[in-house]
């Protein structure tokens, strides 16, 4: 067998339709597009239009709302810290912080803090100092001999910003603090 013997099986490849080769083609001139108007067009693609029924994002109900001031923490559960310690990307005996997870490799982003999750099983005694832990997860750390030292912390490229309304302006007055 040589090379301009070889063939596809029959049927494996489809030619494309070639569009706007003359009347005979079944596919010529408009080349399928219909009369004018704003579809005939190239580059129209009416995004959300059902041809006057009442579209989708109209038809379902608006619900919930976006908390503006709702913290987004990165999750860590008892088995992940587990796992971590097993594997020695977490050192038992020094005290667990949230940089800490971070540069391990445990979680990815710190977010508005870290959240332990009573989830999976922790046999090492850790201290932690994270910034929420279910009521579960705390129950768990200290069963296994450990602590957990819940501090809202906050994060070092998002700095707190003192409040400049006319009330906290008056409460520093008030306690003789300047800003």
């Amino acid at each position: 067998m040589d090379l301009n013997q070889l063939s596809d099986n029959p049927g494996a490849h489809k030619h494309r339709r070639r569009v706007g080769r003359g009347i005979g083609s079944g596919k010529g001139k408009t080349s399928g597009s219909g009369v004018k108007g704003q579809k005939s067009r190239t580059g129209v693609a009416i995004n959300g239009f059902e041809g006057g029924q009442m579209p989708i994002h109209r038809r379902v109900p608006k619900r919930g709302f976006n908390n503006i001031s709702g913290k987004r923490f990165s999750e860590v559960t008892l088995g992940g810290l587990q796992k971590a310690i097993d594997s020695g990307k977490l050192d038992a005996s020094k005290p667990i912080t949230q940089d800490l997870l971070k540069s391990s490799g445990v979680i990815r982003h710190l977010r508005d803090g870290v959240r332990l999750l009573g989830t999976g099983e922790l046999k090492a005694k850790v201290a932690l100092e994270i910034s929420g832990a279910t009521r579960s997860a705390t129950a768990a750390v200290e069963k296994a001999g450990g602590s957990v030292k819940v501090a809202i912390l906050a994060k070092v490229d998002r700095p707190v910003v003192e409040s400049n309304s006319i009330r906290a302006r008056k409460a520093r007055k008030a306690a003789g603090t300047t800003a």
